[in-house]
């Protein structure tokens, strides 16, 4: 997907199925369920800009974090689950590649220690997966902040700082859009 290029915005709502979900593989992880919830909304409404329309996936996202029903809530964790493991060698998106690159230059030791806090991460939150904005921090700051999200066992606010990360500017990666949340999840 390295050489893909984002359609003219006007054009998203007249894309086959398949065309509007490589926009959405390419601005996120790849991901049946998000597919499955955010492109008929690229079909019905034409937006002006990406940015309004990753923030009205971003508000699907946020009303399903905060949902009471169980499957919203499971396929929530679908989506943010689609995201790959943090340091994991085998990744599907070129974007995740470029982002985690620099997690799978440290030693053998740090290796064994992420590998070691993923699982700890994963046993604390069942069917989700540790999201990071990378952006330059070294392995050991970030495991860090992953020991303190374990520490901290609070699910709901694993899955808001999924969906921020998501949305958070890449500095790395200028086609990914800025997407503001609600007012408080930012």
């Amino acid at each position: 997907m390295t050489d893909y290029r984002l359609p003219a915005i006007e054009t998203v709502p007249n894309l086959s199925t398949p065309e509007r979900a490589a926009i959405l593989d390419h601005l996120f992880e790849p991901s049946i369920p998000l597919h499955t919830l955010s492109v008929q909304l690229l079909h019905e409404n034409p937006f002006p800009t990406y940015q309004d329309m990753i923030a009205r996936i971003g508000m699907q996202l946020t009303e399903l974090s905060e949902s009471t029903s169980t499957s919203d809530t499971e396929w929530l964790e679908k989506i943010l689950g689609a995201h790959p493991r943090l340091g994991e060698k085998r990744v599907d998106s070129a974007q995740s590649r470029k982002e985690q690159a620099q997690l799978n230059a440290g030693g053998t030791t740090e290796e064994l220690e992420l590998k070691k806090l993923n699982d700890e991460y994963e046993k604390t939150f069942p069917n989700l997966k540790y999201v990071v904005f990378v952006n330059g921090r070294s392995r050991q700051e970030i495991m860090a902040e992953m020991q303190s999200r374990i520490v901290r066992a609070d699910v709901r606010a694993e899955r808001l700082e999924a969906i921020k990360v998501m949305f958070t500017t890449l500095e790395s990666a200028p086609h990914r859009a800025v997407l503001i949340l609600r007012p408080g999840y930012v």
